[in-house]
């Protein structure tokens, strides 16, 4: 039997280069992927893999990570599949901006649903429905060990990401399952392409490699905790080697 994989936020970016490594790797048969809005975007990027990866079958949903209702709704749909996964990829997350001073705490709520709450909920769900054997992914942040002046909510609840991928072991030791944590720094996203140049050059100066991670970089790691089974517990960070000066 092959893998079944879930990726929270698999339409673009880190999440889409994730679907597309795991689909290379010959041993996943289906892969459910989630997307945010832009539906007609998500639609031909569904068709887009389906030609490109002829023997993978994929599903898509709509999916608002930050709506505390989403988590039974997911489940619901993966029910109807009867898509159980053997691998679960929580990207899906959002950020803000706003300085102390500005903090709208409806936002800072909302950001912790998205980035903690909905990944605690759906691990809940799904961990004694899987096989065991199976793999919880979790998309980590270098900001949650080097905290970026205009990002508190996303650096705190990156760190709060970090310390579940830790503390889940233990509850996950009795199902089989393992938990790895993917933490990447700047990646060369869509929303890191809207920074003005200044600011990028900004941050490649403090990147010893001079350059932002590609989002395939970032992706493979997904899969590559697949075929190493000692990772558990692991935060595993894809810097570049940032702030080496």
């Amino acid at each position: 039997m092959g893998h079944k994989v879930l990726v929270t936020g698999g339409s673009k970016g880190i999440g889409l280069a994730a679907v597309e490594a795991m689909a290379k790797r010959g041993d996943v048969e289906e892969i459910f992927l989630t997307y945010n809005s832009d539906a007609e975007r998500a639609l031909e990027v569904l068709e887009q893999l389906g030609a490109t990866y002829d023997d993978v079958t994929f599903h898509l949903c709509q999916l608002d990570v930050t709506d505390a209702q989403e988590g039974e709704a997911l489940e619901d749909a993966l029910e109807q599949l009867d898509f159980v996964p053997t691998v679960v990829c929580f990207n899906a997350n959002v950020t803000n901006r706003s300085p102390l001073e500005e903090l709208d705490m409806e936002e800072w709520r909302r950001l912790f649903q998205a980035n903690v709450h909905f990944p605690v909920e759906m691990t809940k769900r799904l961990a004694p429905k899987m096989v065991e054997g199976g793999v919880f992914l979790f998309t980590g942040s270098m900001m949650a060990v080097q905290p970026h002046s205009v990002s508190l909510g996303y650096g705190v609840s990156k760190s709060a990401v970090h310390a579940l991928v830790t503390n889940l072991v233990k509850h996950l030791e009795p199902y089989g399952h393992r938990v790895v944590g993917i933490a990447p720094g700047f990646v060369d996203t869509e929303w890191q392409k809207t920074k003005p140049a200044e600011i990028r050059a900004n941050i490649e100066a403090k990147v010893a490699l001079h350059r932002f991670a590609t989002p395939a970089e970032v992706g493979s790691l997904f899969a590559y905790v697949l075929d190493n089974a000692y990772f558990n517990g692991d935060i595993l960070t894809l810097s570049g080697g940032y702030s080496y000066k």
